[in-house]
Parts: structure tokens; sequence; C-alpha cells
């Protein structure tokens, strides 16, 4: 309980967040199940399907390095707003047919809170998505219609408090004179690229987070084919749908009890550990063929996302520049979002040419790698923190 206490000492407008990230989380199932919707619903190949969910991906990752440079110039809340406006209108628009956030939750918190606050919105993310894809599962083969225009109305719903609640938090020039001049948060001149490069050891971390997200993406693209193709085209979306909520209920029931556990631990190591938790869960998925080890799968490779999320959040905050938040925040995570990006279209290539079911022992060895650079990573780290103390 004790552990537990740390979330009740939070800014206000973390609740505020925590708050809206649920409501939004529960429509947003179109991403989840845009796999099955390409193939199952509209007819396409897996290896179109995968084309389409990697062009999708990258203008959102796009759309991340115009907010997060906007959201240093004009503000965290001004182009929260707007672009989650924007992006429920899109959904609304296809019903007939996350950087500016980041940078808020900086502003807010120090080193010592930080990896609860952004836990908690984690969490909050998870509540909503609890609910979310199991509703999405019945509604894909049903009501396409309700399918986005939930999507939309979750969106507009969630930005109403924080519209009322949460006031600019865009830090001010006194605020960056107060920060330490061997602090990594200090202040920086020049473009993004100039500030990202004088942090040589994040800029290593984004590069080998390319194999988590690109891990991680199968989550959404190679697990509900490979469902629908175990599982048969009608019970797949709702078992798909049931087992994203078996990874949202436990992301609620553990992700509090983990970060406390894992607090004292570097967030480099608790990364290693979450691809190695990668590629067992994804990797099981070769031998799965029933229902309860597809179950198993989700609660080990669920683990790792909580580990991983979590903690490379951390990593990025405590090392952007007061004066960059939101753009290193937008670049680090476009850079990481490509291995979102090239998963669908990659596994799409290789589901064309090859069995779908030897994917899981190649992404069982590609993970692994990732967990080894990571772990590198670290012991690249206490090299130069021990040089540094020496001189």
């Amino acid at each position: 309980m004790d552990n537990l206490k740390k979330y009740f000492n939070l800014p206000k407008s973390i609740y505020i967040l925590f708050l809206a990230r649920i409501i939004n989380s529960i429509g947003s199932f179109v991403y989840p199940l845009l796999a099955i919707l390409l193939t199952a619903k509209l007819g396409f190949s897996e290896e179109v399907s995968g084309r389409i969910t990697t062009i999708a991906i990258t203008a959102g990752g796009l759309g991340m390095l115009i907010g997060g440079k906007l959201a240093d110039k004009f503000g965290r809340k001004k182009v929260m707003v707007i672009s989650s406006l924007l992006g429920a209108a899109s959904f609304i628009i296809c019903a007939f047919l996350g950087t500016s956030r980041n940078a808020m939750v900086t502003d807010q918190t120090n080193k010592v809170n930080r990896q609860n606050a952004f836990s908690l919105l984690y969490l909050g993310t998870n509540i909503g998505m609890a609910i979310g894809p199991l509703m999405a599962g019945f509604l894909i083969n049903r009501h396409l219609v309700l399918f986005f225009l939930i999507d939309a109305l979750t969106t507009v719903i969630s930005l109403i408090p924080v519209m009322i609640f949460v006031k600019e938090t865009l830090p001010t020039e006194k605020q960056a004179q107060l920060i330490n001049e061997n602090d990594m948060e200090k202040a920086e001149k020049g473009s993004v690229i100039t500030a990202l490069f004088k942090r040589p050891l994040l800029v290593i971390f984004t590069i080998v987070s390319i194999i988590y997200t690109l891990v991680y993406a199968q989550y959404s693209f190679g697990l509900p084919l490979f469902v629908n193709n175990v599982l048969g085209i009608i019970k797949g979306p709702k078992i798909y749908g049931s087992l994203m909520t078996v990874n949202a209920i436990v992301v609620i029931l553990f992700t509090l009890f983990i970060i406390s556990f894992m607090g004292k631990i570097k967030p480099i190591i608790n990364i290693t550990i979450a691809g190695i938790l990668f590629a067992f869960g994804f990797g099981m998925l070769y031998f799965s063929k029933f229902i309860f080890l597809f179950v198993i799968s989700t609660f080990i490779w669920t683990l790792g996302e909580i580990i991983f999320t979590v903690n490379s959040s951390v990593v990025i905050a405590n090392n952007s520049p007061i004066s960059h938040r939101g753009r290193f925040n937008a670049v680090i995570s476009f850079v990481q979002e490509s291995g979102y990006a090239i998963a669908p279209l990659l596994t799409g290539l290789f589901i064309a040419h090859w069995d779908i079911q030897n994917l899981w022992w190649l992404i069982f060895l590609i993970s692994l790698t990732g967990s080894i650079l990571m772990f590198s990573l670290f012991l690249l780290e206490r090299h130069k923190t021990r040089k540094i103390k020496i001189n």
C-alpha cells in the first residue's frame, strides 16, 4: 500500500489527463482492428493490408513531427485539442466512406514522480482499452458505421475536461534557468537535431527502440491475422477483441505494482527485461493452437509492454531539454514509430511467401537481439558515468 501512496501526490492536471485518456481509449479501436478491417471486411490481401497500414502509421508519424514543433512554439494544450479534433473528424469521414500530451506531463513532473505520472496515464489508456476492443470485435461485423463514429465521439468527449481544467504548461524562461547546467534537461539553443546529437546515448536508445516497436506492433497486425488463421474468420475478430481486453485487464491489475517494484531499477535494465518478455510472449505463438495458449501469450507480452512503454517515456523525458520537449518527443516517437510503420509491411511480405506460423520464431530472435543491444547500451552508459566520476 505504501508503494501506491506515491500515485496520490501528483499534480491535479495529471488526474484530468488520466480521466481524458480513459474516455479516449474506450473508442480507440480502429487501429488495433485495422488489419482485420482491411482483410476480412474490405477484401485486401495481407500484403496490401500491410502496405496500407504502413502508410497510415507513416502519416501519423509526420503529424507527430509537426505537432512537436507547434507544441514548443504555441503551447501543449492548444496543439493537443486541435489535433485531436482533426483526428476525430477524420474518423467521422471514414464512417461514411499523442506528443503534446507527453510534453505536458514532463512539464509538470520531475525525475522523482515522473515514472508514476507516466504509468498512471498508461493505466488510463488501458482502462479504456479493456472496454473498447471487446465492443469493436462485435461492431466490425455488424455495425461498421458505429465502429468509426464511436471512436470519433469519445475523442471529442475526452477533450472537454482538458479544455476546462488543464492550464497551458509551456515552460517559461525563468523555469529553464533553474535547471542545473549538468542536467540533461537543461535548455538548448539551435535545432532539435543539434540538441539530440548532444545526447548520443539517447540517439542509440531511440534506434534500438525500433526493434522493440517492430516486435510489439505484431499485437495489432500479425496477431489478429494469426488468430483469424487458426480460429476462423467469424470467430477470430471476437477472440482477438477478447485478447485485447485480457491485455488491458493485465495492465490495469499489474501496472502500478510492476512500476513500484521496478522503480529502483535503471530504466534501461527494465527495458532489457521487456525485450525478453516480448521474445517469449510472442515467440510461444508458434505453438499456439488453442485459446488458452493465446491468453498466456498475451499475459507475457503485456508485462513486456507495461515495462517498455512506461520506462521508454521516462528515458525520453529525463533526457529532453526543457526548451525542446515537444520536439524531442515528436522526433524520438517518429523514429520509434518507424518500427510500427514497417512491421505491417514486412509482416505482410513474410506471410505472402511463408506460412504465418513461422513468423513467431523470427519475432523471438528479433526481440532477443533488441534486448541484448539494450543491455549493451546500459553497459556503455555505466562506463561513461564512471569515466565522468573519475575525471
